[in-house]
């Protein structure tokens, strides 16, 4: 798994996915950092990290589509699958480089923490309960692209699969409002990754939450190893 990770998070700065990542990551950010809390001088920064779970459905699609497409498109997955590593061990490899990468993106809100700091004493734990929050909506949406980036070996399909999922996914409460059902409706609302995050935009830590991106992260992973394991046999 070791090699697999160095290799991925050495794949993501020797092309531009990387860098274009991270700065559209930092630039969107800067502005509503800006826009949210400097402009109006609060030290709240709840807005910000509401603003950002939009942006992700967008970037996330872009962090992860070559993960898994571009070693099939390369044909370069026949030697990972016929290496002396397990397909559990591949997956995990290439979702933590991708969780590295986007935990680099993560950490500059902890500049602006500080930032704000300058001018008068932040809520502290609200502001890691948002930092929290943000790491696991992100690293359940990178799951997710993972895997979508298993069923294709084009790059561009990968993503725009991706950013269907995330997005449906998010908007499962609104999709749920629809049905004439109040069992379903509630059964939508607590699959909501929207509805599940924004909570910690508040504040508000609840255990249920961060087992529910967990329990996401797992069931994709498992998932796209599944995939493999498919196609290993195939």
């Amino acid at each position: 798994m070791g090699a697999i990770f160095r290799r991925e998070v050495l794949g993501y700065f020797t092309s531009p996915i990387g860098y274009i990542f991270l700065a559209a990551f930092y630039a969107f950010s800067a502005v509503f950092f800006t826009t949210s809390s400097i402009q109006n001088g609060s030290t709240e920064m709840n807005t910000m990290f509401s603003q950002l779970m939009l942006v992700l459905v967008v970037l996330i699609p872009i962090l992860t589509m070559r993960t898994m497409a571009e070693d099939k498109r390369s044909k370069t997955d026949q030697c990972l699958l016929t290496a002396p590593v397990s397909l559990g061990g591949i997956v995990a490899g290439k979702f933590l480089a991708a969780l590295l990468t986007f935990t680099c993106a993560v950490s500059v809100t902890i500049v602006y923490a500080v930032i704000v700091a300058g001018y008068s004493e932040p809520d502290w734990m609200v502001i890691i309960g948002n930092i929290v929050g943000l790491e696991l909506f992100g690293a359940s949406f990178i799951a997710v692209g993972i895997f979508c980036s298993s069923l294709t070996e084009n790059q561009v399909v990968a993503a725009v699969i991706s950013f269907i999922s995330i997005l449906t996914l998010n908007l499962l409460s609104i999709l749920g409002g629809l049905l004439p059902w109040e069992f379903l409706q509630n059964v939508f609302t607590k699959l909501s990754f929207y509805e599940r995050y924004s909570g910690f935009t508040f504040g508000m830590f609840d255990l249920s939450n961060v087992l529910f991106f967990v329990s996401a992260i797992v069931i994709f992973l498992f998932l796209t190893v599944r995939v493999l394991e498919k196609r290993r046999w195939s």
